[in-house]
C-alpha cells in the first residue's frame, strides 16, 4: 500500500493482514523504501513506536554554491513557506532561512538555522549552514547531530577549497551524502567535470543518476536516469512538472550514463551486482534498492543536478532524500557510560527507552537561552525532570518548541530522532541530558582552535555592561570565539576563526547591544616548540619557620615526532582530550618512589601549566615530550604545591637549552582571478611570502591555491579587489602553525621584550 506516485510493493506474509484489519486504515509507504525487505523498525512504525520516513539532513557547501537559495526552494515546494525570496533580493526581504539582519545585508548565512517540513509522507528536519570558513564550528556542530546531508557543488566552480573541508567533517561524523550540481543554468556550466571532480578530489565513489536536458539558459529539466524518464519544469515557480521518454538527442549519452551508474553501484551492492553479472536489466525498484543500501553504507555517493534559483530539480533532489538517505534507527549512535569507565553503549532509536539527547547549539533568544537539541533515544515531554550529565544538575522542561529559522512553535513532546529546541535551560554546548537514573554522555563535537586575535574596548564606560554580557553570551553560542584578559596589557582580547568571524562579532555588539567598540590591530596566534633534546634538575627549596618547600624533579624534554603530533591530534579531534594540552605529553620514568607517586600529578599539572607561557614571546608550547627520572622528597617539607612549583622552575630553566622556535599559523588559500590577471596575483602572492602549489585554468578564469603566512594575509580582500578591478574571490583556512624565519623570530623577541618592560615600568 503506497502513497501516490510511488510503486507499490509486497509487504511481508501477515503484515497486510495486520493494515487491512486497522480501524482507521494505515498508510504505509514502499516496504523498508525502494523494495528493501521491512524489518523490525518498520513493524515497530506500524505501532507507533517509530518513524521510518523521518530523515535529519544538513545542507553544506562552499561559499556561493547556492546553499540557502536551494533551502529556499525546499521549504516552498514542501509547504513550508508560500512565496519564494532570494537571498540577495531586490524586494529586501532576503530568504527565510537567512534571519538575521547581517545576513540579509551581506548576503552570506552567518549561523546555521533550522526547520522542518514534510514531503510525501516523510518529515525532513534541515539545517542550512555557513559556506564561509571562519563559520565552520556551525557546520561542524549541525553534521555531529545528522544522519545524511547534501553537498551542493556549483556546476561552474566544481569541488572547492570548503567543499573539501565540508566532505572531511561529513567524513569524521560518518554522516552519508546526496551530491546537488547546483546552478547548471550558468554560463560554463560542466556537471560531468564536478563529477570526475567528486571522484578524484573527495576520492568518493559517486556517479549521476541525473542527465542535464541543457545546459545554460538552455537547461531546461533532467533524465531520471533510475526511472529512464525525462522530467521538466515550468511555471512561475518551477511547479508543473511534466514527464515524458528520453529525447532522441541524449538517448545515447543517457544509456551510457545508466550503464555508469549501474556499474559503479554494482561493485559495492552484493544484490545488484549479481543482477549485473547475470547480465539482467534491474527493474526501478532494484535499482532504488541498491542505491539506497550503498548511500547509507557510505560506499557510494549519488549525484544530482539542476538549478536551485531557476526552481530545477528540487523535487527530485527531495525524493533522493526521502529514497536514499536513512532514517533515524538506521544510524549507530553510541554514548558513553559514566558508571563503568566510559564503555560504549549502543543507543536505540526508540521512543520507549530512556531518553538521551545532545546539546549541540545555543542561540540567545528573546526569552532567555534557546537550547537546540537532537534527541538520540526516549521522548522528551514538556514539564518533565531530565538531568544533564556532565553537571549533575536536574532540570524540569519549562517550554519546548520546533524551530522554523527565528519562528517556533510550541509542542508538548518529541521524540527520538527530532530536533527541538528548550528554553531556560543552563547548559554549555556539547552538554548531554538524560533521564533521571541513566548516566551516559554523547562524544562531544571537535572545535578547532582560533588563529586570529583583536583587542577591543568598548568607547565608554556607560556601555561596560553591554560590552561583557555580549562577549559573555558570543562565547555561550560559540565554542570558536575565545575571550582572555591580557594581564600584562590589561586589554580584553577575542580570538577566532579569522578577520570575517571577529568583524561579524564586532558588528553584532554594535547593532544588537548598541555598544561602539574600539578595535586593536589584528594579532596572529603565534606558537613555541622545542627543537633539541635538553636535560633538567631543579631543587625548589624553601624554608621560612614552620614546615618549608621541598621539592627536587630531574628529567629531560624533548620535541614529539611528527608521527606522533599527528597520532594525537587524530586524538583530539575525536574528542579524547584527556591527556593532552598543546600536544604536551608527561612521563613518569622514574624506577621506584624518589619521589611519592601523590606529588607526580603535581608535576604534571606544574609543566603543563609552564608551557601555557613560552619563554620566547610568552605564547603557548606545543608539541613537547616531559619525561621525569628522578628527584627528591622531604618527609615534612614537600607538599604538591612544592612539587608544582619545582615543574614550573624546572621547565623555565630548560626552556633555552630545548633551541625553541616561534610558529605561526600558515593558511591554505584557493584565489579564483580572470586569467589575464594571473602574473600580478601570483607576483603578489610571492611578496607575502606565500608558496604556490598550484595553478589549474578552468574556462576564462584561473584558481591558484597556495599557501601563506596569516599575519601577511590582513588587508588581503581590498588588494585583491583593486588588483583585478573586483573580479577576483579568495576563500582561506587554517593548514598548519610552521616555523618562522631567524629574522622574524628575533623581531618578534625584540617587539615582546618591549612589550614586558613597557608593562613592567
Amino acid at each position: 500500500i503506497a502513497p501516490t506516485g510511488f510503486a507499490p510493493t509486497i509487504a511481508p506474509t501477515g503484515f497486510a493482514d495486520a493494515i487491512v484489519g486497522a480501524t482507521p486504515p494505515l498508510r504505509v509507504r514502499s516496504v523498508g523504501f525502494c523494495g528493501s525487505p521491512l524489518g523490525g523498525s518498520a513493524r515497530a512504525f506500524a505501532s507507533g513506536a517509530i518513524d521510518p520516513l523521518a530523515r535529519n539532513i544538513g545542507i553544506s557547501a562552499h561559499i556561493d554554491s547556492g546553499k540557502t537559495t536551494l533551502t529556499e526552494r525546499i521549504l516552498f515546494y514542501t509547504g513550508r513557506i508560500h512565496e519564494i525570496h532570494e537571498v540577495r533580493g531586490k524586494d529586501g526581504v532576503g530568504a527565510k532561512m537567512d534571519s538575521m539582519e547581517l545576513e540579509r545585508e551581506k548576503g552570506i548565512t552567518i549561523q546555521s538555522a533550522a526547520t522542518y517540513c514534510k514531503w510525501k509522507d516523510s518529515n525532513v528536519n534541515i539545517i542550512d549552514t555557513p559556506g564561509h570558513v571562519d563559520f565552520t564550528i556551525e557546520v561542524e556542530r549541525a553534521l555531529r547531530v545528522l544522519d545524511g546531508a547534501i553537498l551542493v557543488l556549483c556546476s561552474v566552480g566544481g569541488v572547492q577549497s570548503q567543499s573539501i573541508t565540508v566532505d572531511r567533517q561529513m567524513r569524521r561524523y560518518g554522516v552519508p551524502r546526496l551530491c546537488f550540481v547546483n546552478k547548471c543554468d550558468r554560463t560554463g556550466a560542466d556537471p560531468w567535470r564536478v563529477l570526475e571532480q567528486v571522484r578524484s578530489k573527495l576520492k568518493l565513489n559517486a556517479a549521476a543518476v541525473h542527465v542535464p536536458i541543457g545546459l545554460e539558459d538552455k537547461h531546461d529539466g533532467v533524465v531520471d536516469l533510475v526511472r529512464n524518464e525525462a522530467v521538466t519544469f515550468s511555471g512561475p515557480n518551477g511547479s508543473d512538472i511534466k514527464i515524458g521518454p528520453v529525447p532522441e538527442t541524449l538517448a545515447p549519452l543517457v544509456k551510457r550514463k545508466r550503464k555508469e551508474l549501474i556499474e559503479t553501484v554494482a561493485e559495492v551492492d552484493e544484490t545488484l551486482g549479481e543482477i549485473f553479472l547475470m547480465g539482467d536489466e534491474p527493474s526501478v525498484e532494484e535499482l532504488k534498492g541498491a542505491i539506497r543500501r550503498a548511500t547509507v553504507a557510505k560506499t557510494f555517493a549519488p549525484l544530482f543536478m539542476g538549478s536551485a534559483f531557476k526552481n530545477r530539480g528540487v523535487q527530485l533532489l527531495l525524493d533522493g532524500v526521502v529514497d536514499y538517505l536513512p532514517a533515524p534507527h538506521e544510524v549507530d549512535n553510541v554514548a558513553l557510560d559514566l558508571d563503568k569507565e566510559e564503555a560504549p553503549v549502543v543507543l536505540k532509536s526508540d521512543p520507549k527507552a530512556p531518553l538521551v539527547g545532545l546539546a549541540f547549539k545555543l542561540e540567545e533568544g528573546r526569552f532567555g537561552q534557546l537550547t537546540y537539541l537532537r534527541i538520540y533515544q526516549g521522548t522528551i515531554a514538556k514539564g518533565a525532570t531530565i538531568v544533564n550529565t556532565s553537571t549533575g544538575k536536574k532540570i524540569k522542561v519549562p517550554r519546548l518548541v520546533r524551530m522554523h529559522s527565528e519562528e517556533m512553535e510550541d509542542v508538548n513532546e518529541a521524540k527520538a530522532g527530532e530536533i527541538v529546541a528548550l528554553f531556560g535551560v543552563d547548559c554549555k554546548s556539547g552538554d548531554t541530558f538524560a533521564e533521571p537514573g541513566t548516566n551516559v554522555a554523547m562524544t562531544s563535537m571537535r572545535v578547532p582552535e582560533p588563529v586570529m586575535s583583536l583587542a577591543v574596548a568598548p568607547k565608554s564606560r556607560a556601555e561596560s555592561a553591554n560590552f561583557s554580557k555580549a562577549l559573555s553570551r558570543f562565547q555561550r553560542e560559540d565554542p570558536t570565539f575565545k575571550v582572555r584578559l591580557d594581564e600584562e596589557s590589561g586589554q580584553t582580547i577575542i580570538s577566532g576563526m579569522g578577520e570575517l568571524h571577529l568583524d561579524i562579532y564586532v558588528e553584532r555588539m554594535r547593532r544588537e547591544y548598541k555598544c561602539e567598540v574600539d578595535v586593536g590591530e589584528p594579532r596572529v596566534n603565534y606558537r613555541e616548540c622545542i627543537t633539541a633534546k635538553a636535560n633538567f634538575d631543579y631543587l625548589h627549596k624553601k624554608q621560612s619557620g614552620g614546615s618549608g618547600q621541598y621539592g627536587r624533579v630531574v628529567g629531560y624534554v624533548e620535541p614529539l615526532s611528527e608521527e606522533e603530533l599527528k597520532a594525537l591530534n587524530a586524538s583530539s579531534s575525536s574528542g579524547n582530550e584527556s591527556d593532552k594540552t598543546n600536544n604536551i605529553v608527561f612521563e613518569n620514568g622514574i624506577i621506584g618512589n624518589a619521589i611519592s607517586p601523590g606529588y607526580i600529578l603535581a608535576c604534571d599539572k606544574g609543566f603543563k601549566e609552564a608551557a601555557q607561557t613560552g619563554g620566547l614571546i610568552g605564547h603557548p608550547v606545543e608539541g613537547m615530550r616531559v619525561v621525569l627520572t628522578d628527584g627528591a622528597s622531604h618527609a615534612v617539607d614537600s607538599s604538591e604545591m612544592a612539587f608544582k612549583l619545582a615543574a614550573l622552575s624546572a621547565f623555565r630553566q630548560v626552556y633555552d637549552k630545548a633551541k625553541p622556535k616561534i610558529l605561526e599559523p600558515v593558511m591554505q588559500v584557493e584565489i579564483t582571478v580572470p586569467s589575464e590577471f594571473q602574473g600580478t596575483v601570483i607576483g603578489n602572492v610571492n611578496r607575502r611570502k606565500g608558496t604556490i602549489q598550484d595553478s589549474v585554468a578552468e574556462g576564462d578564469d584561473v584558481i591558484i591555491t597556495c599557501v601563506v603566512p596569516l599575519k601577511n594575509m590582513f588587508g588581503y580582500s581590498t588588494e585583491l579587489r583593486s588588483m583585478t578591478q573586483g573580479k577576483g574571490e579568495f576563500t582561506m583556512e587554517y593548514f598548519q602553525h610552521q616555523p618562522v624565519s631567524q629574522d622574524v623570530q628575533a623581531e618578534l623577541c625584540a617587539e615582546y621584550g618591549k612589550t614586558r618592560k613597557a608593562a613592567a615600568a
